[in-house]
């Protein structure tokens, strides 16, 4: 299991969030995610073979900006 922190810019409220929650929970291998508007960060906790970048496309498919990964 790994974690992945990502900097999203775009979300400017509560249902912005969830589409992001439930449009990166369609992903195989993503247990849990979570979204804040107000910090612009989304954390998902996912199975060691979750490839980022998947994660990071479906993000931007659905009209947000994937500014990168944080620590």
């Amino acid at each position: 299991m790994k974690e992945i922190n990502l900097k999203v810019e775009g979300m400017a409220c509560s249902g912005c969030e969830n589409r992001i929650k439930n449009a990166v929970k369609t992903i195989s291998g993503v247990d849990e995610v979570e979204a804040n508007h107000e910090t612009g960060v989304v954390k998902v906790k996912a199975e060691d073979s979750v490839n980022i970048e998947n994660i990071k496309e479906k993000i931007d498919s659905i009209g947000f900006d994937v500014k990168g990964e944080i620590n």
